[in-house]
């Protein structure tokens, strides 16, 4: 294989480059990254910075995430954090507790008017919720915050647990976004996997999401997965082309079975070989430019009008924990366990598990159990590796100003380590600035790894997933 994949200006994918430059990496959700947070940053550091947050006056919109662990049934490829069972009176004892830690959460913050611009329902399954739960949980969430009329609301649904009904109460619980599982249609993928779906239940949830006023459906791919060809994905993303969604994300499976026990299930001879992945991710990126879509950046792809696309080429586009975002300016306060939430210049992460949960917001206490702080190096690296990771162009200029540095003294070591990767059509390096070039537009998590402080003082990189 070695014919490049071409969308104009917009990415190219050359295998031999991308062979030469996969290596291990975060996928840069946060900088710091999250295995460089600290139990020394603690809820009272958190409660702390929510009462700091509105210092001088200026009131930041906030965004809201809750993650929802429950789930049906195990699909074999997951690495979240989650709780198998069919048991809803785990469900409910659990929203409780949402409830305790919105109201503690929302008692530490500055100001009356909490404003919400971004919320979303992650997992786990929050579809796994039953329509008495869901009202519950939003219920309980406007008691405190107020959500803005044209907001971004949006869930994780399983459309294996999803009937038209359930999408109509979404609809009119204020949700207008939608991230839908598929990962691949083909049958032994889906066996291999333990995640029977099919077509049909999955389109018809798309349609009922429409019939109700969703502005945006995503859906999730990946590649990567146990008894997966070229030929099975192509099937699949012809019909999932043909179902028109607004968003895609072609996830690279991070097979991972020492951390996470669900892939131990899953055969080693059953994975694709290195080759046939490229061969599936070249497929997948040239039939989704040629059906129009743009290439936002790592997995991401969407329709040149969708807000994404728009918010890249208008220089709005943000990464944070859900991914790709509309919104750069929001604080970001997390519910559940396991979340990550974002205030001002820090990170914070909640307990693991529900027993921890559980006696911290007994005690009175926010779940908070590690985070960080970031520094002046840590605010200016994030902005470089924002840049590249949203825009694909880093103006130096911008950055000497905002953060009183020459640049070129300041990263001598990574503009020379940038050096090989320019000599490989990956980057252009110029007097004010660092652009990221087509071919190197499918690696940017690598070129971002070279502004990475504790990548570059610590090369253990085992712990991330390939970039590609």
């Amino acid at each position: 294989m070695t014919s490049s994949v071409t969308n104009s200006a917009n990415v190219v994918f050359d295998p031999q480059i991308i062979r030469r430059f996969d290596v291990n990496g975060p996928r840069y959700t946060s900088y710091p990254t999250a295995d460089r947070f600290v139990e020394a940053f603690d809820s009272d550091a958190y409660k702390l910075w929510l009462g700091k947050r509105n210092i001088g006056g200026i009131s930041r919109q906030l965004s809201l995430y809750f993650h929802i662990p429950f789930c049906n049934t195990i699909c074999y490829y997951c690495a979240c954090n989650k709780i198998i069972t069919k048991d809803h009176g785990r469900s409910a004892k659990y929203l409780k507790y949402l409830a305790k830690e919105l109201d503690l959460q929302s008692r530490y913050l500055e100001g009356e008017d909490h404003e919400v611009a971004q919320l979303h329902w992650g997992g786990g399954t929050p579809t796994f919720l039953s329509h008495d739960e869901m009202r519950q949980l939003m219920a309980a969430t406007k008691k405190h915050f107020r959500l803005i009329e044209d907001g971004e609301y949006s869930i994780e649904v399983d459309p294996r647990k999803v009937d038209r009904a359930t999408v109509e109460l979404l609809g009119e619980l204020g949700f207008n976004r939608m991230s839908i599982g598929v990962q691949d249609f083909d049958e032994n993928v889906q066996k291999a996997v333990n995640r029977i779906q099919s077509e049909e239940e999955t389109f018809g949830v798309m349609e009922a999401a429409r019939a109700n006023g969703f502005k945006s459906i995503s859906v999730d791919l990946i590649y990567g997965l146990p008894k997966q060809t070229v030929m099975g994905f192509n099937r699949t993303l012809d019909r999932v082309i043909a179902s028109s969604p607004d968003r895609l994300s072609i996830y690279n499976y991070a097979h991972l079975p020492s951390l996470f026990k669900p892939q131990r299930r899953i055969l080693e001879s059953d994975m694709p070989n290195a080759d046939s992945r490229l061969q599936i991710l070249a497929l997948a990126i040239r039939k989704l430019t040629e059906a129009g879509y743009v290439y936002i950046g790592m997995d991401h792809f969407a329709k040149p009008n969708d807000e994404l696309a728009v918010a890249q080429r208008q220089g709005r586009l943000h990464r944070n924990f859900q991914g790709y975002s509309t919104h750069s300016d929001c604080d970001l306060l997390a519910f559940g366990i396991s979340s990550i939430g974002k205030v001002g210049p820090t990170y914070s992460q909640n307990v693991k598990t529900l027993d921890e949960y559980y006696d911290r917001l007994d005690a009175g206490v926010l779940p908070v159990y590690r985070g960080i702080e970031l520094n002046a190096d840590d605010i200016l690296r994030r902005a470089i590796i924002q840049a590249l990771m949203c825009h694909f162009e880093l103006s130096l200029e911008s950055i000497e100003i905002a953060h009183l540095i020459d640049f070129k003294k300041y990263f001598a070591a990574e503009i020379e380590d940038l050096r090989e990767m320019q000599a490989a059509g990956l980057v252009r390096i110029e007097d004010k600035w660092i652009t990221v070039l087509p071919p190197g537009r499918m690696l940017v998590r690598a070129i971002s790894m070279v502004f990475d402080k504790y990548l570059r003082a610590d090369r253990q990189r085992t712990r991330y997933s390939k970039v590609i």
